[in-house]
C-alpha cells in the first residue's frame, strides 16, 4: 500500500462518479477492491455521485468543484467541467470501442451513406444541464458522413427535443412521466422520430443503441464503432478519462495512488476473466450479456487497461476540438496540460513485473459479487 499521509484519516468521505459503461473503475468497485483499500486507510466512507437520474448531486458534480472526488466516464462531462473551472487532472485513459451506427427504417429507401444526401438526420436535444448524448450524436454524424466525402451541409439536421412520454406502472396504469431524458429509455426521442417519419436517420451507440436497432428492425446505413481508423471511432467514450480532483491529488497522493492501483489491477484482471467481465458489464449497463457483447465487442475484457499514450491523449484532444467547435465548452481546454502521468507511472512501477495482488477478502476469483455499489 502507498504511504498514508497524516491527514488522510480526517477525510469524512470520498466521492466518485462512474457512468454505466465499461471501465476498470466499475470492475474494481463491483469486486470490492476500492472499499477494501479505504478500510486500510481508516474506513473512509465511499459515496457515489449518480450520473443517471434526477439528483441535485448531479448538478453539483457538473457545476461546482468537489475537492475529494474521482471519476471514470465519458469525456464530455469531464471536459465540460474542466472548461468551467473545475480543478481536476486526468491520471489515466481507457479506449473501449462500442457499437456506433447511423440507422434508418427499412421503408426509408436508404441503404448506404451516400443515400443520405438531402435527407433528414435527427439529433437529440435533451432538457439537461449538459447534453452529452447530443454531443456524441453530432460527432458520430460528422465523422460517418466524412467517410463518404459528405458533410452536414449535405444533409438536414433536425433537433429532437424532449416531451412528456407515457409510462406503464407495475399495476398496469399509464401515467405521464414529464419531459427530460433522465430515467427514460435513452433513445425514445430517436425512436419516435424514426417511426413517425419525422426524420430519415438517427445515430445510436453502445449496447442500448444495438438493442434499439434490433427492436426497430432498422437498417444500418453506417457502422463506425469498430472502424479500422481510430480517428473515426473517437467518441464520448473513446478515449474515456479517469479524473481526480486537484485537491485530492495534492493533499492525499498516497490515497490517489492506492485507488489507482486497484483500478489498474482490475483492468489487468479483466483481460483473463472474459465471462465474469461480461456479466459485470451487463449488470452495470442494464442490458443482457448478449447485448453487452454486441454493444462493446467480444474482446471488451482486453480493452480496459489505463494508459496515457500519445494516441489516447491526441484522441481526447481531437474530440475536445470537435465539441468546442459545436459550442459545448465555455473555454478551450489544454488537454496535454490536463494530464498528470506521475500517479500512473508510480503505480505501474509497483504493479508490473511484481507479484502485487488485489486486496485480500475482495473478489479475486472469476465470480463477481451479487451486489453492485452505486
Amino acid at each position: 500500500m502507498f504511504p498514508i499521509d497524516a491527514t488522510v484519516t480526517a477525510l469524512p468521505e470520498l466521492w466518485y462518479a462512474r457512468c454505466p459503461v465499461p471501465t476498470p473503475l466499475s470492475l474494481a468497485i463491483q469486486l470490492g477492491w476500492i472499499d477494501q483499500v479505504l478500510l486500510e486507510y481508516g474506513g473512509i466512507q465511499l459515496k457515489s455521485l449518480p450520473e443517471i437520474g434526477e439528483d441535485p448531486l448531479l448538478t453539483r458534480y457538473h457545476e461546482s468543484p468537489l475537492p475529494n472526488s474521482f471519476r471514470h466516464g465519458g469525456s464530455v462531462p469531464a471536459l465540460w467541467a474542466r472548461a468551467n473551472g473545475q480543478a481536476t487532472r486526468v491520471i489515466g485513459l481507457t479506449w473501449t470501442d462500442e457499437y456506433q451506427a447511423i440507422i434508418a427504417m427499412p421503408t426509408s429507401g436508404l441503404s448506404q451513406l451516400r443515400d443520405l444526401r438531402g435527407r433528414r438526420i435527427g439529433i437529440p436535444r435533451h432538457d439537461v444541464v449538459l447534453d452529452h448524448s447530443r454531443a456524441a450524436a453530432l460527432r458520430g454524424c460528422h465523422v460517418a458522413l466524412a467517410t463518404e466525402g459528405l458533410s452536414t451541409a449535405d444533409v438536414e439536421l433536425i433537433d429532437l427535443p424532449d416531451h412528456p412520454v407515457a409510462s406503464a406502472t407495475l399495476d398496469g396504469s399509464i401515467i405521464g412521466t414529464g419531459a427530460g431524458r433522465r430515467g427514460r429509455y435513452r433513445y425514445v426521442n430517436e425512436i419516435e422520430a424514426l417511426t413517425r417519419g419525422q426524420v430519415d436517420a438517427v445515430y445510436v451507440k453502445d449496447a442500448h443503441g444495438a438493442q434499439t436497432t434490433h427492436a426497430l428492425g432498422a437498417r444500418i446505413i453506417a457502422n463506425i464503432g469498430f472502424h479500422p481508423d481510430p480517428y473515426v471511432r473517437i467518441s464520448n467514450g473513446a478515449p474515456r478519462p479517469f479524473t481526480v480532483s486537484q485537491y485530492l491529488l495534492d493533499q492525499h497522493p498516497g490515497l490517489v495512488r492506492a485507488i489507482l492501483t486497484q483500478v489498474v489491477l482490475a483492468g489487468e484482471w479483466a483481460a483473463t476473466h472474459h465471462d465474469a467481465v461480461i456479466t459485470m458489464l451487463a449488470r452495470e449497463s442494464g442490458v443482457t450479456e448478449h447485448w453487452a457483447r454486441v454493444g462493446y465487442g467480444g474482446d471488451v475484457h482486453r480493452r480496459l487497461q489505463l494508459d496515457l499514450s500519445a494516441l489516447r491523449i491526441s484522441g481526447l484532444d481531437s474530440f475536445k476540438n470537435f465539441i468546442d467547435s459545436q459550442g459545448f465548452l465555455a473555454q478551450n481546454v489544454d488537454v496535454p496540460g490536463w494530464m498528470d502521468d506521475a500517479p500512473l507511472r508510480d503505480v505501474l512501477v509497483r504493479t508490473r513485473g511484481s507479484s502485487m495482488a488485489p486486496p485480500q477478502g475482495a473478489a479475486g476469483s472469476a465470480t463477481p459479487p451479487l451486489g453492485v455499489v452505486h
